[in-house]
């Protein structure tokens, strides 16, 4: 195990079916209106971010089955399945707390959907599960969405935000794992000065881990202030001082960096070829992982110079369909802003 990283035991996966309501099918979304957005922003599981870019990127699989890694709510999901009738779907997501919202709201298409309790890395195991499902189907696309869910950092009791307090957890699945409070009671110094370091906290990175682990918090506010103490107010930059600090112990207690690396490998395999990926990530290191990734897939792991070609004879095992990161909108950020730093990467995986 690497250091400054948690041990992630993936859990039994348990697959939820769901009831259709009878004749309750649509083969297209109408377009929602800034109002009607508004008033589904008070249900924080109903913001799916680059919807209208996923629904169109994921339009020429209009028939077979798709594979959301990442459910959380379900608005993606629901989506999908609104723009074909012919589409089916099978959901991820360790949060049972998500499951649960998806469920209800991807009650309306029935036996299309299929919802695992698992993580994105095991989704080859979760494949192989679901063959009753699948009828002898493959994958066609895959979407991941990675980070936490607008839900997570608005549910206090979570633990993943300082703007209430509550018990430091911040488990995406809080039936196992160890929870933030329990990282921190355990870690060393020069571990989690590492941590805040890969996470972009330079400068005070070290005066904070230890106004951290001397005062060993065990609640948000307890956390946020120990790291009040360590920061200068005059050296603290835009945004709030504990940013980084709750998305780096997010990161180390969920294995995160671990888990996407596995999760984008399991991807590849997954997808039938000719099929579709997509991936929206949240924060640099996200985006800089998925990117380097993509690269090395489209390469086929070539590192030979540009100028004398390839002799190592790689074989790419995808095509990127654009060479950088797709943003939001203007519009699309004025009605939810955490839409401003999400980055759409998308590629296609080679035909056989």
């Amino acid at each position: 195990m690497k250091e400054g990283r948690t041990q992630y035991r993936p859990r039994t996966m348990r697959s939820l079916a769901i009831t259709e309501r009878e004749g309750a099918i649509f083969s297209a979304r109408p377009p929602r209106s800034v109002i009607e957005r508004l008033q589904m922003a008070q249900d924080n599981y109903h913001q799916p971010v680059l919807e209208r870019e996923i629904v169109g990127f994921f339009a020429s699989q209009s028939a077979g089955v798709l594979l959301d890694a990442t459910l959380g709510g379900g608005g993606h999901a629901a989506s999908l399945l609104a723009a074909s009738s012919e589409r089916r779907l099978i959901g991820i997501d360790r949060d049972p707390d998500a499951r649960a919202a998806a469920a209800r709201r991807l009650a309306l298409y029935g036996d299309r959907v299929r919802i695992v309790g698992a993580t994105f890395a095991t989704m080859l195991e979760v494949v192989a599960a679901q063959a009753d499902f699948l009828n002898g189907e493959p994958i066609l696309g895959v979407l991941m969405d990675l980070g936490v869910s607008s839900h997570q950092l608005d549910e206090s009791s979570r633990g993943f935000s300082f703007r209430a307090d509550a018990p430091l957890d911040m488990r995406m699945d809080p039936t196992q794992g160890i929870t933030a409070a329990h990282y921190l009671a355990t870690a060393e110094l020069h571990e989690f000065v590492r941590l805040l370091r890969a996470n972009g906290e330079d400068r005070f990175a070290g005066a904070i881990a230890r106004s951290v682990l001397e005062r060993q918090p065990q609640t948000t506010n307890e956390l946020t202030e120990a790291v009040e103490r360590a920061v200068p107010m005059a050296a603290r930059r835009r945004g709030h001082v504990a940013t980084r600090v709750f998305q780096a112990l997010r990161i180390v207690v969920n294995d995160e960096v671990d888990q996407l690396d596995l999760g984008l490998d399991a991807a590849l395999n997954v997808l039938a070829p000719g099929g579709l990926l997509a991936v929206i990530s949240y924060h640099s290191g996200e985006d800089r992982a998925v990117k380097a990734a993509l690269h090395e897939a489209a390469t086929g792991g070539c590192h030979c110079s540009y100028e004398l070609g390839c002799v190592c004879g790689a074989v790419p095992r995808i095509h990127l369909r654009r060479a950088s990161a797709q943003l939001a909108s203007a519009s699309e950020i004025e009605v939810n802003p955490r839409a401003r730093s999400a980055r759409l990467r998308t590629a296609q995986k080679v035909l056989a």
